[in-house]
């Protein structure tokens, strides 16, 4: 069995924990989440 993690949901998963430990950081975690996946979808790149 392989395992393959993709970029778009270990920053996912980071994410949700930042939140959950930190909620007054929501909006700027969510503002880097969603620049960080515009940059990964027009690079094209894929890990």
């Amino acid at each position: 069995m392989t395992l393959h993690i993709t970029l778009e949901y270990l920053l996912a998963i980071i994410a949700g924990v930042a939140i959950l430990v930190q909620p007054k950081l929501l909006n700027l975690i969510v503002a880097i989440y969603l620049i960080a996946i515009g940059v990964i979808g027009i690079t094209g790149i894929h890990f």
